[in-house]
């Protein structure tokens, strides 16, 4: 793939994730889903929607900075927005916490892909002699 390509891959799945993320955010009542409702599942909605977003936004070349300042400043802000403009949801400080949790694991997991990808082929597919693992890896 082209490097136009790529960014312009990049830029497309960053707005994805805002978009998902808005709706997530902003819809007006949270949908019902009885029975199935996993303990916390909120809290792992709330950390994976940020995640994403801090993630896509750091591949696609963005500020790690800006990146940074906007997802822990649309944490609060979300859960502000929620208990004061939507009549049908309620703001949580422990939304707060995933969100800030989920900003967290999303740079961490845009670090963690970027030291991969400046590694040596050999050395990130665990080549005998280079990196002592000496097990093909399947990521490339």
């Amino acid at each position: 793939m082209s490097p136009t390509a790529r960014r312009r891959t990049r830029y497309l799945v960053l707005a994805a994730a805002v978009v998902v993320q808005l709706v997530v955010l902003y819809v007006p009542r949270v949908p019902e889903v009885g029975a199935v409702a996993v303990p916390g599942g909120d809290k792992i909605v709330h950390a994976t929607v940020f995640a994403a977003v801090t993630l896509a936004g750091l591949r696609a070349g963005l500020s790690p900075a800006v990146v940074a300042v906007f997802g822990v400043a649309h944490a609060g802000v979300s859960e502000l927005l929620q208990h004061t403009v939507l009549p049908a949801r309620s703001g949580d400080p422990f939304d707060v916490l995933a969100d800030l949790a989920g900003v967290a694991l999303g740079a961490l997991a845009a670090w963690w892909l970027a030291g991969r990808e400046s590694r040596p082929d050999d050395v990130r597919d665990g080549a005998p002699g280079r990196s002592g693992r000496g097990r093909p890896g399947p990521w490339r």
